[in-house]
């Protein structure tokens, strides 16, 4: 594993959010988990749902790279690019695997 993938990354999150963060972030991993499922079956409408809740919510929760990714993978899933999303799928489980949280 080189360096960059064992490096924390350091987010900053309202304390106000700290009760809902580990619920969200166990949903985004779960997620990883609905999508693989739905690769499996080509369901790329499912897929375009999820990545549009990332999307939608990771912004308000103080993660950019999880509205980031959302944004990819409903876009690929719009236009039926399966290859691009199992990438985007690694991408989002390797920030999960790196956050630390900073409540501030």
């Amino acid at each position: 594993m080189d360096q960059q993938q064992q490096e924390k990354i350091i987010v900053h999150v309202d304390p106000d959010l700290e009760e809902l963060i580990p619920g969200y972030l166990t949903n985004r991993k779960n997620d990883i988990a609905a999508i693989h499922d739905a690769l499996g079956s080509n369901d790329l409408d499912k897929i375009r749902i999820i990545g549009h809740s990332m999307k939608g919510s990771g912004r308000g929760y103080g993660f950019e790279e999880i509205t980031e990714i959302g944004m990819l993978i409903e876009s690929a899933a719009k236009v039926q690019q399966t290859g691009e999303i199992l990438p985007l799928v690694r991408r989002l489980e390797d920030y999960l695997n790196r956050i630390e949280i900073v409540y501030e």
